[in-house]
Order: structure tokens, then C-alpha cells, then sequence
């Protein structure tokens, strides 16, 4: 039976017994015979077991038990290998916050239907999600070659943009386009995805020729002038991304991104007139976006352009639905201009929300570098006082602050003060714990972390602090191991609790086990501490060159790597001019 079939015959077949329930008399079953003892098994269609398991999927569904529901229609996706069921699966999947049980449903619907897009697109987000920018790459280029609509180019734009390692990405695309049909519609997104990398790794002049040879073939494409554009504008030269835009509006009129990148680079030369210009030409099309009136506002700041920012950031403070980021940007620019009490209005009409913190971080600093640090403080405990659920937050914020102007004592007070108020804030705790780690107490730390465990057994990150504090700097490896491990149930993608489990188990001697923890960690979070941590598991799995590289690129990637530094202090043969 079809499997389409089978999904509109739940209702009916249901429907039909409870029919037959009601209009028949039923003989009790201990009475009488079993009337299908002599018939022959089922062997295609549904049968009792597979009716019962698609009506507990379905029913499951129904009532958001999305995991119970992916599992049956799995289950029977298998046993009827049937792609609409296995699509079904994939769906609830998606819902049941299950990344494993999600990941399992996408593979074996590209096993059923290894031509559909969508399981590969699938399978290349969560590749994504956990950090493995390979793998990713890998599921869109099977696609490409199968014909299908793999978006390289933006694939490849969200890996430089999250800072993955771009140099085995580079590799897998040349070898995809020295095997590749040239003639298929989608080798151009190939070839522009490998010009982005060129660019990114340095190799400008082959990108250069790449898009020359493109060009040659396809000067009518948008992506070919997007990527021109985007490329030059990257490497400062504003007067070849201003062509490749005006190129770009010629092939493309309706294009709002080349009217954008044109006003950009009319900015980088200084063309105010000409860049309003053109953002008034996108404000018509787009006459009731928020979001791009913010964009423009900040693509002006970005380029120290304050006053057309103020006039396209004005509007939105006139209605009742002003977004925040409207807010903080105008209170940065009256800060630029100096006007410090106009700038504090701005930043305390902040709703609670993504920029409430941010905002009173920049007021309160604000308000010290100007030399009134008692107004910074009492703006802080009136915030304190007018945003209950926000107090721990602006406590925390102010012995920051605090601590940054070497102002310890009163860090302090006003720590423990919030404390006594608020006794088991994990914030608070979590912050008293890393200055005690700072100041070089690691049991007062633990005491702190402790506490936070033990008010929530799930606090991914009391776990992981106290873990790797545990593995790192005392020979309690096990048991901070065994943190660390619960950690990572609870946020298996964090970059920290990654790099955690990897140095983990690389204090424990296991080395092969520790490689994939810290290369996903790595591509995750690029941070020199983690770069060490790779670098001298790799040095002992004996890939010396890898780790070697690696910390070349780290000293040319971070100013500040005290953890790199004190790698080649211990163990000096690893340093690159070796």
C-alpha cells in the first residue's frame, strides 16, 4: 500500500472499528474462536502492529510528544521503506529537541531518497550547528552533484563569517571542481564559492582570476558582480566595489544588495551625499523596515558618519514600537558628540530585552570616563530598584566595572551586600567563584560552584567550571572529568564545555579521544586557549607540522595568548621557528 495510503486510512480505519463496536453484538473472547486463526499472514499494507504504531505516532503528534512520534514513524518508515513516512519522522524530529534522534531520521531519509534536497540540506545544518564546517561542505557538494541547488556561495560566507578552519573547506572545492560538469547550471555558485575562500586564505590574486574567467562566460550573472563587489569592498578598495555594484545594478536593477554595497563604498570615499543618495532609493522600496533603517544607521556609524545616522535612527523614536537598538545607537551618538545627560535618557529608555544590559554598561561607563563615578553608581542602583529581575545582572555589571578601575574594595562590598540580599543568585555565585579563581583561591571557588550545582544539578556551566578547574589544576582528573562529562549532556554544542571535555581527556592519556572534541571546539570558538589545547594534542598524536601551523596562525590571529605563550615556554620544541 502506498505510503501516502496508509496515513489517510488512520481516520477511517478507526472509524470503521468504532462502527462496528457499536453496531454489533460482540461475543465475549474467552467465548469464542479466534475468526483469522486460518488466515494467511499479512505480508504488504498495514496490519494490527503497524496500524496501532502509526495511530500512537500520530496521536503522539497531536499532543507535542514530537520524540514519541519521530520514533514510530521511523519505525515504520523501515518497515514499509517508505519516504513519505520517513519525511513525517524527519518533521517531528525537528521538534523534539532530540539533535541525535534528528540527525538519525535526516540520514535514513537520504538513504530512501538519495536524490531529494531536503535531507541533504539537513544533514548540512547540523553538520553546522555542531562545528563541523567539513562535513557540512561535504552534504552540499554530494548535492551539487547530483544536480541539485547546494548554495556553496552562502554556505561558504556563513563558515568565513563563524570563523571555521577555511583551508580544508578550499581543498574539498578544488577537487569538486576538478571533477565537476562545467556545463551544469549551478558551476558557477562552485566557482564563486571558491573564490571566497581564495580570498580568505590569502590567495587574492587566483580569486582575481577565477572571477576573470567566470566573467568571461557568465558577466550576466548577480552573484559574479555581488561577489566582486563584496571581495573588494573586504580588501578596502572602495573604488572597484563601487563598479562591480553599479555593474551589479545594471544586471540586476531590482538588487537591493547592490544599491546597499554601492552606498558603502561611496562611504569608504567619502561621498556622503551620493551614499544617501542611495540609501533613500532603498528607504522607498522599504518604507516600513525597521531593520533596514537600523542597518543603514549602523553602516554610517561603522564608517564615523554620526549625523545621517541620527536622521535615519529619529523616525523610529516617534511611535510606540521604537526597537531598542534604536535606543543605544542614538545614545552612542549623543555620547560621540558629548552629550552625556542626553546620551543617559537614550540608554535608560532600553526595555528589558537583548540590549537592556548593554545599554546601562555603556551609560555607567560612560558616566566614569567623564569622572562622576558616584553618578555612575546611583544610576546603577536606581536600575537596580526599577528592574527587580534584572538586579543580579546590574550587580554584576557594576563589580565589573568596578574591578576594571581597580576599585577591589568596593567591588567587594557591593558583592557580598547583593549576596546577603539575594543569597542563592547563580549569577552572583558564579561570579564570586571566577574572582576567587583570580585570585588564585581555588576552594572558596569551589564552594561557590558547589552551591550552584546543588541548587541546580543542570548549571551546564557551574559543571563545567568546576570540572575543568578539577581536571587542569589539581589531581582530582576523575572527578572533574566526571563534571565535565555532565556538562556535556546538557549542552553538548558549547565551545568551552567542548574544550573541557577534549583537554579532559588528554589529561587522562587518550589523546585520539581528546582530537574531535578540540578541533569542533576550535571551529566553533577560535580563542587561544583552545588553540594550545589543540595544538599539543596534535604535537602528541605526532602531527607535528598541524600543530606547529596552528600556533603560527594563533600568533597571528590573537595580540593577547598567555596560554599559547605558556605552551612554548614549557615545551619550546613546538614554536614554529624551531
Amino acid at each position: 500500500m502506498p505510503a501516502r495510503l496508509l496515513l489517510t486510512a488512520l481516520t477511517a480505519t478507526a472509524a470503521l472499528l468504532l462502527a462496528a463496536c457499536q453496531s454489533t453484538t460482540v461475543t465475549p473472547f474467552a467465548e469464542q474462536e479466534d475468526p483469522l486463526a486460518s488466515a494467511p499472514a499479512i505480508e504488504r499494507g498495514l496490519d494490527a502492529d503497524g496500524l496501532a504504531a502509526l495511530m500512537t505516532a500520530e496521536f503522539a503528534g497531536q499532543r507535542g510528544d514530537y520524540r514519541t512520534a519521530s520514533q514510530g514513524y521511523l519505525a515504520m518508515a523501515e518497515r514499509y521503506q517508505s519516504v513519505a513516512l520517513i519525511e513525517r519522522a524527519a518533521l517531528a524530529a525537528r521538534f523534539s529537541d532530540d539533535p541525535t534522534l534528528f540527525e538519525t531520521t535526516a540520514r535514513r531519509w537520504r538513504e530512501l531518497a538519495p536524490e531529494a534536497e531536503a535531507p541533504a540540506r539537513l544533514l548540512s545544518g547540523l553538520a553546522m550547528q555542531r562545528g563541523d564546517w567539513q562535513d557540512g561542505l561535504e552534504q552540499r557538494l554530494a548535492l551539487a552533484q547530483r544536480g541539485g541547488h547546494a548554495e556553496l556561495t552562502n554556505f561558504v560566507e556563513q563558515a568565513i563569517d563563524e570563523g571555521a578552519n577555511l583551508p580544508p573547506l578550499l581543498e574539498l572545492l578544488h577537487e569538486h571542481l576538478e571533477i565537476v560538469d562545467t556545463s551544469r547550471a549551478q558551476h558557477h555558485d562552485a566557482v564563486l564559492a571558491t573564490a571566497l575562500l581564495e580570498a580568505a586564505t590569502g590567495q587574492s590574486a587566483r580569486a582575481q582570476a577565477r572571477l576573470d574567467t567566470l566573467d568571461d562566460s557568465h558577466a550576466e550573472l548577480p552573484e559574479l558582480w555581488l561577489t566582486r563587489a563584496r571581495l573588494a569592498l573586504d580588501r578596502g578598495d572602495a573604488a572597484a566595489a563601487r563598479r562591480a555594484s553599479q555593474r551589479g545594478i545594471d544586471v540586476s536593477p531590482d538588487d537591493g544588495r547592490f544599491i546597499l554595497m554601492l552606498a558603502q563604498s561611496e562611504l569608504m570615499l567619502g561621498n556622503i551625499e551620493a551614499a544617501e543618495a542611495q540609501t533613500d532609493i532603498l528607504l522607498e522600496r522599504h518604507a516600513a523596515s525597521n531593520d533596514l533603517r537600523l542597518a543603514l544607521a549602523q553602516l554610517y556609524l561603522d564608517e564615523t558618519h554620526p549625523e545621517p545616522a541620527r536622521r535615519l535612527l529619529l523616525p523610529l523614536v516617534s511611535g510606540d514600537d521604537t526597537p531598542a537598538l534604536a535606543f543605544t545607537l542614538l545614545g552612542a551618538i549623543a555620547e560621540e558628540e558629548g552629550e552625556i545627560d542626553n546620551a543617559l535618557l537614550y540608554y535608560r529608555q532600553v526595555p528589558p530585552g537583548e540590549h537592556f544590559l548593554q545599554a546601562r554598561l555603556f551609560a555607567a561607563r560612560m558616566l566614569m570616563d567623564d569622572e562622576r563615578l558616584p553618578d555612575a553608581r546611583s544610576f546603577l542602583r536606581i536600575e537596580r530598584l526599577r528592574h527587580d529581575e534584572q538586579a543580579a545582572s546590574l550587580a554584576a555589571l557594576e563589580v565589573e566595572l568596578l574591578d576594571q578601575r581597580g576599585l577591589d574594595a568596593e567591588a567587594d562590598e557591593l558583592l557580598e551586600q547583593q549576596l546577603r540580599e539575594t543569597p542563592d543568585s547563580d549569577e552572583l555565585l558564579y561570579l564570586r567563584a571566577m574572582r576567587a579563581f583570580n585570585d588564585g583561591d581555588l576552594a572558596a571557588m569551589e564552594r561557590d560552584l558547589q552551591r550552584i550545582i546543588d541548587n541546580d544539578p543542570n548549571h551546564a556551566m557551574a559543571l563545567n567550571a568546576l570540572g575543568y578547574t578539577l581536571v587542569d589544576l589539581t589531581d582530582r582528573t576523575e572527578e572533574g572529568m566526571a563534571l565535565v562529562e555532565r556538562a556535556y549532556r546538557l549542552a553538548p554544542d558549547n565551545p568551552a564545555i567542548l574544550d573541557s571535555m577534549g583537554w579532559g581527556y588528554h589529561r587522562l592519556g587518550d589523546d585520539e579521544r581528546a582530537l574531535p572534541y578540540l578541533e569542533r571546539a576550535y571551529a566553533n570558538m577560535p580563542d587561544q586557549e583552545i588553540a594550545a589545547h589543540l595544538a599539543e594534542v596534535l604535537w602528541e598524536l605526532g602531527r607535528e607540522d598541524e600543530a606547529r601551523e596552528l600556533i603560527r596562525e594563533a600568533h597571528a590571529r590573537f595580540e593577547e595568548r598567555p596560554v599559547v605563550d605558556e605552551l612554548l615556554e614549557r615545551r619550546p620544541e613546538m614554536s614554529p621557528e624551531h
